[in-house]
């Protein structure tokens, strides 16, 4: 059965880790991150991005981490990464999505606090949680690019928690989306100041490429939610070119898609690892 987001992160913030949250990009990776978790006893969040919902729409992820999820023995969640409309939050919610997330982080604050309270009342009348962002986490996440910088505020952290009424917020301490070209410039002392004036579970977006290192000091600073999408993407598609290099008169794509699947699930099952979430379930 599928489960919201929000109890499981309160559980993580109280516990010292993180759930992970790995982005989907068809039923193949779907299937491996559940298959992941359930081989680390490990809660875990499913996602996907809007442009991956342009591929296939919510109602055809929806069915597929329904049917993933159905025998599952850990929680799981089917989450919208980075929602840039509040009409594709409601396409997902009536699709049966158990979470959401409203990125208005590019826009002023009075207007991101606005539209993400109306992405979180949504959220309610669906039984569904909800994620906003304040700050500006850099690099490219679908066809949304920002430069890297505006680091979150503390106390305005506390306001837009408060104006949204979201469940968990995404926060930015010097992450990237994509692949990191040099070491980033991370501050992640930040992180348990706006904890501490926030209150709710924090979410690290753009962890793919980041030392393992660092994202454990990320989580044991109070992240309770990391975002891996480029290292899965990677994966999937370099266990993909190798088997066709292999074989290069291969024509079923179950064969040379599974090797693709089973690249995610070892790595998915490394990152839970990394979170500390492994026999939290």
């Amino acid at each position: 059965m599928l489960t919201d987001t929000k109890k499981m992160l309160d559980k993580a913030r109280d516990g010292g880790y993180a759930v992970g949250a790995f982005n989907a990009e068809n039923a193949e990776m779907v299937f491996a991150i559940v298959a992941a978790a359930e081989k680390c006893k490990a809660p875990v969040i499913l996602q996907m991005t809007p442009s991956t919902l342009r591929y296939l729409p919510p109602a055809c992820f929806a069915g597929i981490a329904a049917a993933a999820a159905q025998n599952a023995t850990v929680p799981v969640a089917l989450h919208l990464d980075h929602g840039d409309s509040l009409d594709l939050v409601k396409e997902c919610l009536d699709a049966g999505y158990t979470s959401v997330m409203f990125d208005g982080s590019r826009l002023p604050f009075d207007e991101n606090a606005a539209l993400t309270a109306e992405a979180v009342r949504l959220a309610r009348d669906y039984g569904a949680s909800c994620e906003g962002e304040l700050g500006t986490v850099g690099g490219k996440e679908d066809l949304l690019e920002a430069q890297a910088g505006a680091y979150t505020d503390p106390d305005q952290a506390a306001a837009f928690v408060r104006t949204s009424g979201v469940d968990s917020l995404a926060v930015a301490v010097g992450t990237a989306h994509g692949v990191y070209r040099t070491v980033p410039k991370l501050d992640l002392a930040r992180i348990p100041l706006i904890q501490a004036k926030a209150d709710l579970p924090l979410v690290l977006h753009g962890a793919s490429g980041l030392q393992d290192a660092v994202v454990r000091e990320a989580v044991a600073k109070g992240m309770a939610k990391v975002n891996f999408a480029t290292e899965l993407r990677q994966a999937f598609t370099g266990a993909v070119r190798k088997a066709l290099a292999e074989d290069p008169q291969a024509f079923d794509p179950k064969k040379y898609l599974d090797q693709g699947r089973r690249s995610v699930q070892k790595l998915v099952e490394q990152k839970i690892q990394v979170c500390g979430a492994v026999g939290q379930a």
